[in-house]
C-alpha cells in the first residue's frame, strides 16, 4: 500500500453551523503563504495526499472536507447549495490566514468554487490554480421550470432511498471501484485511498460493509442552473494570477458530447486579466492522482 510521504494530520474547526474536518500539512511561518488546496465532488480532502508528497519546497497546506465530505459533518438537509461553498471557504481562510492573501488551488467542483470566491474575494487569494474546474454548459431562462421540477423529483428520490450511496464488501471492492473509475491510478494508491475515501461500519449481522464519505444529498441537482453571464462577472474581478490546468484527455468532449467544449471554457477564460492555460500529459479529469509531480511542479511554479 502506498506510504505518505508527509502524514497530514488533521483539526476539526467550528465552520459556521458545522463541525469542519481540515487535513494540515507543514507550519505556519514568517513570510510563508498558506497553500489551499479545495478538493471536487465526491472526493476527500486526502485526495491532496501524492500532490503534497510530490511538493518539492516546505509549505503550510490547508485542504478541508467540503461538508457532507470526508469528516466534516453533512448539512441536515435533502439537498445543497453552491454558494454555501463559498461562504465555508470564507470562514475557512479567516480561521487560518486571517487577513494573510493565500494560493488557492481547486480540483474540479474545487476549482469551480475557487475561481468564483476569488471573484468575490480578490483580495484574499495571491494566486490561483484551477485543475479541471471548467464549470457548466449555459442554461437557458426557459429551462428553469423543468429544472425545478427535476429537482423536486429527486428530492423525492433522496427521501425513498433511491440515492443512497451503494455500500462495498471490503475495502478492497472500494479500491477496485476507484481504479475502474481512473484507468491510471494504481493499485498501491487505489488501496490507500480506498481506507481514506470510504470507513467500514457494521451491519446487523455483524460483518462490516465499506461506505463512501459522502452524503448522498449531494446527488440532487443544484435547484437554480449556474447562470453564465455571472460567472463572467466573476471571472472579470479577478485580479490574481490565475493557471488553468487541463488534462490531456478531454473530459467536457466526454460529459457533455458537444453542448460545452474546451474551446467555449477557453472563451470563458478570456475574461481573465491574467489568465495562463497548461496541459498535463496523460493525465484525466483525476489529475492528482495521475500525474501528482507534474501537478506539483506546475503548482510550485506558479506560486513562486
Amino acid at each position: 500500500m502506498y506510504q505518505p510521504l508527509r502524514p497530514s494530520r488533521s483539526e476539526h474547526i467550528a465552520l459556521r453551523t458545522l463541525r469542519a474536518h481540515v487535513r494540515l500539512w507543514g507550519e505556519p511561518a514568517p513570510g510563508r503563504v498558506p497553500l489551499v488546496l479545495v478538493h471536487g465532488w465526491m472526493d476527500v480532502s486526502a485526495s491532496w495526499q501524492f500532490v503534497v508528497d510530490a511538493l518539492a519546497r516546505e509549505h503550510f497546506v490547508i485542504a478541508p472536507d467540503w461538508r457532507g465530505y470526508g469528516l466534516t459533518e453533512a448539512a441536515p438537509v435533502d439537498s445543497y447549495c453552491f454558494a454555501d461553498y463559498l461562504g465555508d471557504l470564507d470562514f475557512l481562510l479567516d480561521h487560518y490566514a486571517g487577513d494573510q492573501p493565500v494560493n488557492l488551488v481547486g480540483h474540479s467542483m474545487g476549482g469551480n468554487v475557487a475561481m468564483m470566491y476569488t471573484g468575490v474575494r480578490p483580495a484574499r487569494i495571491r494566486r490561483l490554480v484551477n485543475l479541471e474546474g471548467f464549470g457548466s454548459p449555459e442554461h437557458r431562462a426557459d429551462e428553469a421550470p423543468s429544472r425545478y421540477a427535476r429537482w423536486m423529483d429527486e428530492l423525492k428520490q433522496f427521501h425513498r432511498g433511491d440515492m443512497a450511496l451503494a455500500p462495498y464488501d471490503s475495502a478492497d471492492g472500494v479500491a477496485r471501484r476507484l481504479m475502474r473509475t481512473n484507468r491510471r491510478l494504481p493499485q498501491d494508491k487505489a488501496d490507500w485511498l480506498a481506507r481514506e475515501w470510504a470507513h467500514a461500519t457494521p451491519r446487523a449481522d455483524g460483518s462490516l460493509e465499506w461506505r463512501i464519505r459522502g452524503d448522498a444529498a449531494h446527488k440532487t441537482i443544484f435547484a437554480q442552473a449556474m447562470r453564465v453571464d455571472e460567472v463572467l462577472a466573476l471571472y472579470r474581478a479577478i485580479t490574481a494570477p490565475v493557471l488553468a490546468v487541463e488534462a490531456s484527455d478531454d473530459s467536457l468532449s466526454q460529459w457533455w458530447k458537444g453542448r460545452y467544449t474546451l474551446a467555449d471554457y477557453h472563451e470563458r477564460l478570456r475574461e481573465i486579466a491574467d489568465c495562463t492555460v497548461l496541459r498535463i500529459d496523460d493525465a484525466g479529469h483525476m489529475l492528482q492522482h495521475d500525474q501528482p509531480l507534474a501537478v506539483a511542479r506546475a503548482i510550485e511554479k506558479f506560486i513562486a
